[in-house]
């Protein structure tokens, strides 16, 4: 399926531009809005999907473009991108650009990631105050990265339970810290495997939890940006 929506250039805080795929509902300029962030692979056209996907549900959906351009073609490539990846600049340059681009209009904004950018959303969540709310997939931060307990905004994750990166236990970890800082929060387990949600990965994506975890996802956006938010 092509893709809809159009590459644009946008700013950072410290006055750099940045790539990113921006997909917009019809007469939808000023909907609520969605920063997606890449897995590890990159802006690939996958990623692209999702968020016409979401513009789709009336979203307006952007995708920063973290490795500027550089999209891996094996597990190999991705586990260097994201090796070289500037973790502190991609949350606090890039992903709060995208989040002011996207507040300019006057809605909330959510940040929504997988795998990588779900590890990212957690980091945003943390530490750009302007996030209105979180959708994790199966990502998971290092500790020294961002304290879960201080997320401010709304948050929602999807976990596999056979996941040897978010490990269950990981998971149980996560989930201890946001109940014990009271951080609103809803976690779901799926029995599926990692990256159970990219429908271009035969191996791991699951369909049936695909689906339930999109309309969790769903729902909750229109709880947590609809409500109160600019139509």
């Amino acid at each position: 399926m092509p893709t809809t929506g159009k590459m644009i250039e946008i700013a950072r805080p410290d006055g750099a531009t940045l790539p990113a795929y921006l997909a917009t509902p019809e007469g939808g300029e000023r909907a609520p809005a969605i920063v997606v962030i890449q897995e590890w692979w990159g802006l690939n056209d996958q990623m692209k999907r999702t968020a016409d996907r979401l513009a789709a549900a009336g979203y307006r959906a952007l995708v920063p473009d973290l490795y500027r351009g550089k999209v891996a073609s094996d597990a190999d490539e991705a586990n260097h991108l994201m090796g070289d990846l500037d973790w502190g600049g991609a949350c606090n340059q890039d992903i709060k650009g995208a989040v002011t681009f996207l507040k300019e209009a006057g809605s909330k904004v959510a940040v929504l990631g997988f795998c990588m950018g779900g590890a990212l959303t957690i980091l945003a969540a943390v530490h750009v105050p302007e996030v209105d709310a979180a959708v994790c997939f199966y990502g998971i931060p290092p500790a020294d990265a961002a304290d879960p307990a201080k997320i401010a905004a709304p948050f929602l994750a999807h976990f596999a339970v056979h996941d040897d990166w978010c490990t269950p236990a990981a998971v149980n970890g996560l989930e201890a810290t946001l109940k014990a800082a009271e951080v609103p929060h809803t976690i779901f387990r799926y029995d599926a495997k990692h990256a159970f949600f990219n429908e271009t990965r035969p191996e791991v994506y699951e369909p049936e939890s695909a689906e339930l975890a999109w309309k969790r996802s769903l729902d909750f956006l229109g709880a947590t940006l609809r409500d109160g938010a600019a139509s």
